[in-house]
């Protein structure tokens, strides 16, 4: 045999070597780097510089990829990492995470979701995903993606951004040794890879489980909460008894000096306390009285906390925090022999007799029993007597002035039809806002006394709408008004003109004591021009917007329902604006104006006083003016 075919004999020996290593899964990282180390090749790319310093550095790839037995190799035998194979005892524990179960839900969450895929870190190496400080983010990827969450049925919004909010959050930045992580809450028995539902008795975060889950880091406080009467409602199965979240939230818990927080001193009562203790239905299930609240709001603790007082007594104050006891317990800072201590923290040499005396959830004064009940009632009939013969005196006055109105020489304002127009506009109009914002309102003591009984809902939206439908009639009637002589010639009396700017603008200088010339009015002052044309402009915004909320069925598939609430809102505003526009403009025009005091009386007659008329339309009644009315013969409208 020749030299040369002796090389060649060896060199494939060589080859038939090499091969045979790489068919029995001899090869190493550099191998499989030959086509996954190329960020232009074809296998998937992977960065070797990220094994660098992780956990896994020492291992090579087919330690974790199990499946790959040769080279190369198809996609679809590189399969998910054998984690188990060496962390046997987390596959074990992770059969689990929220609602979804492994090996049943495509959307649990894998090894490297949260650890990483090859740049794995150790837990306590601050840069690791699933270190104290980086967890919430590494949650973030699923809790607070929105449409994951809308997919997979979890309803609640934004946890770790509200998490944040709070005050393990805002520890968290610092790695302080008290800051709670998502694992600290979630992870069961302190595991975090057993993160099980709320509804699983064995869950850290199930109800009867949440105390022990915050004891974890608040023992002590753990302690007292179970020994008072919450702690000891829930360990006999009371799901009525409040937890640790129900007074200070879940996620976005703020420190009890935050104003907003739910348990701050000036909250504690309204936020915390109320909702439970003022409950019809478990305070007649507890036999607790009732009503202990509002009578709080009125005592001096309670106006004192209402005007944002922080260190006026609370809920807290005397009851405590978390050892809350019944009052006949002797331990309980509330029972009658440790009442003079409680109240002693603030009123230092308070009496065993004062303290007894005193009743800590009634009004300023006990005014209900005894001679301050007899005071009480003298003091309601001579508010009755005096204020009533007060009232009478002023009422009887106003009544003689405005016969005085009355008696002096009258000229016409208004014709019959004209003064019924305005009385049906009038009544129709305050009907509507008495029965409208009686709906928005419904808490008030003058909403509950018209609609607060039976069927009076039902009432109020008939009233309304019967009062809606003589409101259009009345505009329909004013509007065939307009088609006739004495109609036009009103329009054309009450349209704007440049006039009208220069006489305002006249009048804003009088006022001001700019000058000492008041502008003459015609017939229409601009006063009564932009009360008539807002009037206009207000019933048609109303009957529009009312109709399609009254008709909403048949109006909604034109329009879409962002419509409909543009018009719910337009509805209620223009009604503000209309009833505060009467309010001001319109009452201080025809009755609080000195110069027609007590009032303008040509709502009700039709009429008003001859001297009233030429002081406030003296234009209307210049020679030339007069002459023009006589020619038209319409000498009584004026």
């Amino acid at each position: 045999m020749s030299r040369k075919h002796l090389l060649f004999l060896t060199l494939g020996l060589a080859l038939l070597l090499t091969a045979g290593a790489v068919l029995a899964g001899d090869f190493d990282n550099s191998d499989c780097l030959d086509c996954h180390g190329d960020p232009d090749g074809d296998g998937p790319y992977v960065d070797a510089g990220e094994l660098s310093g992780s956990i896994h550095e020492d291992l090579d790839c087919i330690d974790c990829h199990t499946g790959i037995t040769d080279l190369p190799h198809d996609d679809i035998e590189i399969g998910p990492p054998a984690c188990a194979d060496c962390h046997d005892d987390v596959a074990e524990d992770y059969v689990q995470h929220g609602q979804g179960k492994v090996g049943e839900s495509p959307y649990i969450p894998t090894c490297a979701d949260c650890h990483g895929s090859h740049h794995i870190l150790a837990v306590d190496d601050e840069e690791s995903s699933v270190s104290l400080a980086n967890m919430p983010a590494t949650c973030a990827k699923c809790h607070e993606n929105q449409e994951f969450l809308a997919k997979v049925g979890i309803r609640f919004k934004h946890p770790v951004e509200v998490y944040h909010e709070g005050i393990h959050g805002h520890e968290l930045p610092g790695v302080k040794a008290s800051a709670a992580s998502c694992n600290d809450c979630h992870g069961t028995g302190g595991d975090p890879h057993r993160i099980l539902p709320p509804g699983d008795t064995a869950s850290s975060i199930n109800f009867f489980n949440i105390a022990g889950t915050c004891g974890q880091c608040h023992e002590t406080i753990e302690k007292e909460y179970e020994r008072g009467i919450h702690g000891q409602l829930v360990k006999r199965g009371d799901v009525d008894a409040p937890t640790c979240t129900h007074c200070h939230g879940e996620h976005g818990i703020l420190p009890h000096n935050d104003p907003r927080s739910p348990v701050s001193p000036n909250r504690v009562a309204e936020a915390t306390c109320a909702p439970c203790h003022d409950s019809a239905n478990l305070n007649e299930r507890y036999e607790v009285p009732t009503g202990t609240q509002f009578s709080r709001v009125d005592s001096y603790h309670g106006l004192k906390s209402m005007e944002g007082d922080t260190k006026v007594a609370n809920c807290a104050s005397c009851h405590g925090a978390h050892l809350i006891l019944p009052s006949d317990d002797p331990e309980s800072s509330v029972n009658p022999a440790n009442v003079v201590k409680t109240c002693g923290k603030c009123h230092e040499g308070i009496t065993p007799e004062v303290a007894a005396q005193t009743r800590i959830h009634e009004p300023l004064a006990a005014e209900d029993s005894g001679l301050p009940f007899l005071f009480k009632r003298i003091y309601q009939v001579l508010i009755v007597l005096v204020i009533g013969g007060m009232f009478t005196y002023c009422l009887l006055d106003w009544l003689r002035q405005v016969r005085n109105v009355l008696a002096k020489q009258q000229v016409r304002r208004m014709e019959v039809d004209e003064v019924l127009q305005h009385a049906t506009l009038a009544i129709s109009f305050s009907v509507l806002v008495i029965t409208g914002f009686s709906l928005r309102f419904y808490d008030a003591w003058w909403a509950k006394l018209i609609f607060g009984h039976e069927g009076g809902a039902y009432l109020r939206g008939l009233i309304h709408r019967i009062a809606a439908g003589v409101m259009v009639f009345g505009a329909l009637w004013h509007l065939g008004y307009l088609t006739t002589r004495k109609g036009r010639i009103f329009l054309r009396d009450i349209a704007p003109s440049f006039l009208d700017a220069q006489q305002a603008l006249g009048m804003f200088r009088y006022n001001l004591g700019m000058t000492n010339k008041v502008p003459e009015m015609r017939r229409f002052s601009f006063v009564e021009k932009a009360e008539y044309w807002a009037l206009i402009w207000g019933t048609v915004v109303m009957v529009l917007t009312g109709a399609s909320l009254w008709f909403e069925p048949l109006v909604l598939p034109y329009v879409g329902k962002e419509v409909i609430e543009i018009f719910h809102v337009v509805h209620y505003y223009e009604a503000w604006l209309a009833f505060l526009a009467i309010l001001v403009w319109h009452m201080y025009g025809v009755i609080f104006n000195p110069h027609v005091y007590p009032m303008n009386p040509s709502w009700m007659t039709g009429k008003m006083p001859k001297e009233m008329f030429e002081h406030e339309h003296p234009a209307a009644v210049s020679p030339g003016n007069v002459d023009k009315i006589k020619r038209l013969g319409l000498e009584r409208d004026v």
